[in-house]
């Protein structure tokens, strides 16, 4: 079984989080704010992977360094939790369509960081969310499991639509490059023999 428990503690946050790839997208998940708790059984759902996470965050000022610190924590997971990486695809790719909004997300497990946005989401919030925090999400995420992480949006116009679309893209995408190739057996997937 590949897991991972993560415990990030900071003045601004205090995150627990298990994180199992191979599950079956059971969730339990307390961030503080509906729209992000919302998102993230979304991605466990699509991802199949079991996420338990709670987050005591400084919600009174923002929902910012609780939404970019829970990108954290899970990246250090899905970091932990591939190991060396052995026999997994190493690539993803999943198109979205959530009504509307239209999704390209792809992710290489290369072990070198970079966040590929090309998403404009058109309101500043979605309820008491500001939008513009899931890109910091993500660029968390990529931050703590190095990871080349595209997320393009070729159509759009309601945000709740966008963002959506975002996560359970991520997280399909995500779970084709976690899972593993028959035809690698314990293989590390590059030339180089590192990831």
């Amino acid at each position: 079984m590949r897991a991972a428990t993560v415990t990030r503690r900071t003045a601004e946050t205090d995150i627990q989080l298990t994180l199992n790839l191979d599950g079956s997208g059971k969730h339990a998940i307390d961030t503080g704010c509906g729209f992000l708790n919302h998102m993230l059984e979304l991605f466990s759902s699509h991802g199949r992977f079991d996420l338990a996470l709670s987050c005591r965050g400084d919600t009174d000022v923002d929902y910012h360094h609780t939404t970019e610190d829970i990108g954290i924590a899970l990246g250090q997971a899905f970091l932990t939790a591939l190991g060396e990486k052995r026999g997994i695809r190493r690539y993803g790719f999943f198109l979205l369509p959530m009504d509307e909004a239209l999704l390209q997300c792809a992710v290489d497990l290369s072990g070198r960081t970079h966040l590929g946005w090309a998403v404009e989401i058109p309101t500043e919030k979605v309820g008491d969310f500001d939008t513009e925090l899931v890109k910091e999400f993500f660029y968390g995420f990529v931050r703590a499991c190095p990871c080349a992480l595209h997320l393009r949006m070729l159509a759009g116009e309601n945000s709740h639509h966008i963002i959506e679309g975002l996560f359970k893209g991520s997280a399909r995408a995500l779970k084709e490059a976690v899972s593993h190739d028959p035809a690698l057996g314990g293989e590390i997937p590059s030339t180089k023999g590192l990831l």
